[in-house]
């Protein structure tokens, strides 16, 4: 999976072969070409079909054109400054050590580094007539400022309303009168095989419209919100190409059903697969975001595990379908509501719970202090509990990770009163609270007040994360290198 766009050598080779194509037809014997014109003599009711589909991808496209615009973002140039900041985080990483060191230091220098402006190009719906607008978050993240071009080529500058990392969704505004805006649909009511229209602008050019089906549903790809988030994507095969991302995928009623959002590619460009985050995903998180410009979220305190071929068996469960409770939390909603370990969840709301992956959706897209009523399977017999929703912070699930010790440090998951006092925005990252004199952590290099925010490329946010890419670095016989942040600073601590 590709979330960064390559280049876009692949379509000259496209229109090279088309032409030459072309050059044969055209030199076809007189023969040939008689009998290449006589199959133009078509009965104009065998077409009946394909018009009225025709008529129908027009009709859509007509009426979604308006509804549909193209989001500039631009990043202003910076000179950032305290030694490796600015850097990508991996690219530190690959260094070899001697070039590493003689160019940053130990990485918590005061020297500074040039970033140049940067500008993107994505796409957007308009969802309300006030000027909301719906777009993916890696369209608008790090911007600043943004402007919308919309159908009939106003240029207007758009403000962000709110952000949601863990989907990849932002609703951005703007101030314009005679906005169009497009209804949203019901994506669980598309089945596979259904048409569909995708729109937006790839490689800038605005108001593209392709089509193609709903090739599969439910697909969980762990690209959204470095594989924490959370995915429910319908997979279509209308072509979507850099610059989509964003824009709406229609069904034949006008109605947006998903949000465009990647491709699975090879070579960066349009594949045939495309991954597309559904409405019913969608909405809450739309609602949240222009009401209060954030997302709160449910938490359940119970930890979730598959459904496999071993554990029917063990249970007698007639099928591989619902979510296992492998631990619940004392004191915390699911305990309190009464769930067990070895229950197994099988609907929710009355609705019939496939995988852990699913239920853990539902818990994430309901408020706190929402109630729902599950059906579990305990000891084979159905048992109804209705549970209230607490609310998923970082406290919460650092109950799942409690603090720990490694190396002679001792690490804490973050809160969000510990970012906010270590000026963070972000609560991933483990806080080192204590080093012990000649630790190995301290002849690495670490100090108390350090906030370990990558190990080998990979963002950590819990004790357990950590362990498993020690576990990975020791069986590929690597170091492990730590992207640590102090003050404001950023830095590598290399831990041998």
């Amino acid at each position: 999976m590709e979330r960064m766009w390559k280049g876009v050598s692949f379509i000259l080779g496209s229109l090279l072969v088309g032409t030459l194509l072309s050059g044969v037809l055209l030199s076809l014997p007189s023969g040939l070409q008689s009998n290449v014109l006589a199959q133009r003599d078509i009965n104009p009711q065998n077409l009946q079909t394909a018009n009225d589909l025709s008529t129908a991808f027009r009709q859509v496209a007509n009426s979604m054109r308006p509804s549909v615009v193209s989001i500039n973002s631009m990043q202003k140039a910076r000179v950032v400054r305290g030694g490796t900041r600015g850097i990508p985080d991996g690219i530190l990483e690959g260094l070899p050590p001697e070039i590493r060191d003689q160019l940053f230091g130990n990485g918590f220098g005061d020297s500074g580094s040039a970033q140049p402006q940067k500008s993107g190009v994505g796409s957007g719906v308009i969802i309300r007539a006030d000027g909301y607008i719906l777009t993916n978050n890696h369209v608008v993240e790090g911007a600043d400022a943004l402007e919308v071009e919309l159908s009939d080529r106003r240029r207007i500058e758009a403000t962000i309303v709110g952000t949601d990392p863990q989907t990849d969704l932002a609703v951005i505004k703007i101030d314009a009168p005679n906005l169009e805006p497009a209804p949203l649909g019901d994506s669980d009511a598309m089945q596979v095989g259904d048409w569909v229209l995708a729109m937006g602008s790839p490689f800038g050019l605005d108001q593209t419209v392709t089509a193609g089906i709903i090739s599969a549903k439910n697909r969980v790809q762990g690209i959204v919100g470095q594989g924490e988030g959370f995915e429910d994507f319908l997979q279509t095969d209308a072509a979507i190409n850099p610059g989509n991302s964003g824009g709406p995928l229609v069904n034949l009623r006008g109605e947006v059903i998903g949000i465009n959002t990647a491709i699975a590619s090879r070579s960066g460009g349009y594949n045939g697969i495309g991954f597309t985050i559904p409405t019913s995903l969608a909405r809450p998180i739309v609602d949240s975001l222009i009401e209060s410009g954030s997302v709160r979220r449910g938490f359940l305190g119970a930890k979730l595990g598959p459904i496999d071929e071993k554990r029917m068996e063990q249970l007698g469960l007639p099928n591989m379908v619902g979510a296992y409770i492998d631990q619940v939390l004392e004191g915390q909603p699911a305990h309190l509501g009464g769930l067990q370990p070895g229950d197994v969840v099988v609907e929710v709301n009355g609705r019939e719970i496939r995988d852990l992956l699913q239920l853990r959706n539902i818990v994430a897209l309901t408020p706190p202090n929402g109630t729902l009523k599950f059906k579990v399977i305990r000891a084979s017999k159905p048992v109804m509990l209705t549970i209230v929703l607490g609310e998923r912070t970082n406290a919460a699930l650092a109950r799942f990770n409690p603090a720990g010790e490694l190396w002679g440090a001792d690490l804490e998951p973050l809160t969000e009163e510990t970012a906010q006092q270590l000026g963070m925005r972000s609560t991933t990252g483990l806080l080192v609270t204590n080093v012990t004199e000649d630790s190995v952590a301290a002849a690495s290099g670490l100090d108390a007040g350090d906030v370990i925010l990558r190990a080998n490329g990979q963002p950590i946010g819990s004790i357990d994360q950590l362990k498993q890419t020690i576990a990975q670095a020791e069986q590929a016989g690597r170091p492990l290198q730590l992207v640590v942040k102090r003050g404001n600073s950023r830095g590598l601590v290399t831990i041998q």
